[in-house]
């Protein structure tokens, strides 16, 4: 009697990624169970916004992908279109590394039309995040950007009793607002249980039984500003580019923490500028708008904010995460299971993700998410 077949896995990415981010460890632990080639394209491993730039790495996915069950797509992948769907009659999941969570190497709605299953473990980036986040409140609760500033300079310093990470700080027994509670934020509540903090949390696709779950409460926009500490975890789409605004920024009391890891343009940048400025609030930027930040930007002189070039999410402990937790859901796949991670059109709609191709921009490799 024959063997039954073993699902085929293609895995396309950049030489470069997959040098620093496909662990041989990863490979064998997906090998054990089905066969994969991987199809290397000559892209820089940088290019997370870039699709075809090379048309010999696109042609030997696309002769790969005969007999592929699942495809991986990451950085340095060619646009994965309908043309290409076509060559693969087997195929029934499509899998995305990472992108910025906006899929810009796959035509969703023609893998859909196919019946094919598309995955986005771009999520891996939430742990760093949350770490991230966590300190940077403890960061701004005890006022230590404007500390820093004052031990670099030449002459000694000693905190006063009426420095503001004295009078208020700790991040204990705290009230946390977040805003957005995805990925991330499910992950941060988690890292803050052990400080104490009761959590509000505004997020109109947190339904209340989850909320419950994750020990949260539900408020509004507004609401979220009247905590102790806010960390903003939205993704940018059309509806929250500059959502946070004057009227949410005044509403932060003096003393009050705000933590920015998500994206500096879901922020309005002159509103947080003028509630920054009195100094009687404390923020922990690690993105901001424009980025990178302009070297006279009055934000750098702010003393009361500490500032990161949107480092939250990149460590290179980190990294190989992305492709961990895709192998994981191949196997689930494979094995019958649901992923845990599927982009579904109701999840698409949420990140304003373009299901379909926008023009001729895959063509050219200028896709920007």
């Amino acid at each position: 009697m024959a063997s039954p077949r073993r699902a085929h896995v293609v895995v396309c990415v950049g030489q470069d990624y997959a040098r620093e981010h496909v662990s041989e460890r990863d490979l064998a632990r997906l090998r054990e169970k089905v066969s994969c080639d991987l199809v290397l394209t000559a892209t820089a491993s940088g290019a997370h916004r870039h699709v075809v730039t090379d048309p010999a790495g696109r042609h030997r996915l696309r002769g790969a992908l005969r007999d592929a069950d699942a495809l991986v797509l990451g950085p340095g992948a060619p646009y994965v279109d309908a043309a290409v769907l076509a060559d693969a009659p087997r195929l029934r999941l499509v899998g995305e590394l990472e992108g910025d969570r906006f899929s810009p190497r796959l035509d969703l709605q023609a893998a859909w039309a196919r019946g094919i299953t598309a995955v986005d473990t771009s999520n891996a980036s939430s742990y760093p995040v949350a770490e991230w986040a966590v300190a940077a409140l403890i960061l701004c609760f005890r006022n230590a950007g404007a500390a820093f500033r004052e031990m670099i300079e030449p002459q000694a310093y000693v905190r006063p009793r009426t420095d503001p990470g004295f009078v208020h700080g700790g991040i204990e027994g705290r009230t946390i607002g977040l805003l957005g509670c995805g990925h991330i934020g499910r992950r941060l509540v988690r890292y803050l249980q052990p400080f104490g903090v009761d959590v509000l949390v505004h997020d109109p696709h947190l339904d209340g039984d989850l909320a419950e779950e994750l020990g949260v409460e539900l408020t509004s926009l507004d609401g979220v500003f009247d905590a102790d500490g806010v960390v903003c975890l939205l993704p940018l789409t059309p509806a929250t580019r500059g959502l946070v605004g004057a009227a949410q920024l005044q509403r932060l009391r003096p003393g009050a923490a705000l933590v920015n890891v998500s994206r500096g343009a879901v922020v309005d940048g002159r509103a947080l500028l003028e509630r920054l400025l009195p100094g009687d609030v404390f923020a922990a930027l690690d993105v901001f708008d424009p980025e990178p930040v302009p070297a006279d930007h009055p934000i750098k002189s702010c003393r009361n904010v500490f500032l990161t070039p949107h480092i939250a999410g990149v460590t290179a402990r980190s990294r190989p995460q992305f492709f961990a937790l895709m192998v994981d859901e191949l196997l689930r796949f494979t094995a019958g299971r649901r992923p845990r991670y599927e982009l579904t059109p109701t999840v698409a709609a949420v990140r304003g993700l373009p299901a379909a191709p926008r023009g001729e921009e895959h063509e050219t490799g200028r896709a920007d998410r």
